[in-house]
């Protein structure tokens, strides 16, 4: 048994609107770093259980790799993209 691969969890391939995606669950013991949702645009801690997804279709490299909040990675069919704004950008709404 691959110790490591364990540690990162089993991944998976996912139809969804904009394509395939290999995704993959990341445990909360394994996480160690900080990453920013394309989801919600907000931080995931270290220690936070989240998934990372890639295209699946063999192209891009491990820049194109994105970690997600499970719920953020679920409901990303149901939201409209996140808007990075500056911070003296107007906000409206």
């Amino acid at each position: 048994m691959d110790v490591e691969r364990a540690r990162q969890g089993i991944g998976s391939v996912q139809q969804w609107r904009d394509g395939e995606w290999q995704v993959r669950g990341i445990s909360g013991g394994s996480s160690v770093k900080t990453y920013r949702c394309p989801g919600c645009d907000q931080e995931i801690r270290p220690g936070v259980p989240h998934v990372v997804a890639w295209p699946a279709d063999g192209r891009g490299d491990l820049s194109d790799r994105r970690h997600w909040h499970r719920a953020c990675w679920g409901a990303r069919d149901r939201r409209g993209p996140v808007i990075q704004r500056g911070r003296g950008a107007p906000r409206h709404g």
